[in-house]
């Protein structure tokens, strides 16, 4: 009795050892993927666009154009022109710069409906027909893609500090083919 005690130890050994790493190795899965769950993920931040216009088209609604400036290939819902009750108008930077809120690029263009009348608007007219509504198709002077929302900490103050400091011209230039 005493040699199958012996034969059999190894054997019970070495099933213990396997038996406890699957359990330690599922146990840390689990672990794991509890601390992801309870983990919040990054979401993607916005892009920074600031920019300068030949006109006050501070309070114009803007749409994007096609990169020929043929059609229109996104426009708002009067619904999305407000956040928290405010029309998204661009904040006011120094020298003249603004920083966009509406999703703007250097295809923007901008309509003549003030952002008030195009959310009292009952229709809103087909991309087809708010072409012929377009105040100014090339309305830039500058477009700047300046990052990401989250790597500011105070966005307005951190972009007039680096716009008075000339390193906008280190941003990426949207209007450089």
């Amino acid at each position: 009795m005493n040699k199958k005690y012996i034969l059999l130890s190894p054997i019970f050994i070495a099933f213990l050892f396997l038996s406890y790493s699957c359990c330690t190795s599922r146990n840390q899965k689990k672990a794991s993927s509890i601390t992801q769950e309870n983990t919040p993920p990054k979401l993607p931040s916005p892009a920074v666009i600031i920019y300068k216009t030949k006109g006050d088209y501070n309070y114009n609604v803007p749409v994007i154009l096609s990169v020929d400036k043929t059609r229109i290939i996104s426009f708002p819902d009067p619904k999305d022109i407000r956040i928290d009750g405010n029309f998204t108008y661009p904040d006011e930077l120094v020298d003249g710069y603004l920083l966009d809120k509406r999703g703007i690029n250097e295809h923007a263009a901008f309509l003549k409906f003030t952002y008030e009348d195009y959310s009292n608007m009952d229709n809103i007219p087909t991309a087809e027909r708010l072409m012929n509504y377009i105040l100014d198709d090339d309305p830039f002077i500058e477009i700047y893609d300046a990052g990401k929302k989250g790597q500011y900490k105070n966005i307005i103050d951190d972009l007039n500090t680096m716009i008075l400091q000339g390193k906008i011209r280190e941003m990426k230039n949207l209007l450089k083919k």
